[in-house]
């Protein structure tokens, strides 16, 4: 049918939602770099427990990566893959305080609190595109990552 792309999709809309997600692809790479780094510098009496706890992260950013990349290919557009790119794009900065517990959580929370809205606002185009595959996708970031941000707060608040 004319006017939509191969999975049945609106074009114009599924070209919108397909820039989002570049947004969205942009900030979960720096997100994860950021995340290594804490991973890899972290010190202190936590730097057990962080440790672990950023490696879980970043494994799942990595996941969330290839998925983003892959849903923008499935909408028929091109995923951003330069870091020269995504350092332009994103909201999330890249970090360069790595080695306190304390800090590299609020800079962990700060990120979600980046990428939640931007999710929700890639739902809400979603919905409008009728396209249930990202709808799915984010919908389920969303719900893990709320969880996510209760127990980095709650040790936050355990650490302060």
């Amino acid at each position: 049918m004319k006017g939509l792309n191969a999975i049945g999709l609106d074009l114009e809309k599924s070209e919108k939602l397909a820039g989002k997600l570049n947004i969205l692809l942009a900030n979960y790479a720096i997100f994860y770099q950021n995340t290594r780094g804490y991973h890899w510098n972290i010190k202190g009496d936590k730097f057990f427990e962080l440790h672990l706890k950023f490696e879980e992260l970043y494994n799942d950013l990595f996941l969330k990566i290839d998925e983003i990349a892959e849903r923008i290919l499935t909408l028929g557009h091109v995923p951003q893959h330069r870091y020269t790119d995504y350092v332009k794009t994103a909201e999330i900065q890249e970090s360069r305080k790595v080695s306190n517990g304390g800090e590299a959580v609020e800079d962990i929370l700060h990120a979600f609190r980046t990428i939640l809205p931007l999710q929700r606002e890639i739902l809400a185009m979603a919905a409008d595109a009728g396209d249930e595959g990202s709808n799915a996708l984010v919908g389920e970031y969303i719900r893990s990552q709320e969880k996510l941000v209760w127990m980095y707060s709650a040790f936050l608040n355990e650490h302060r």
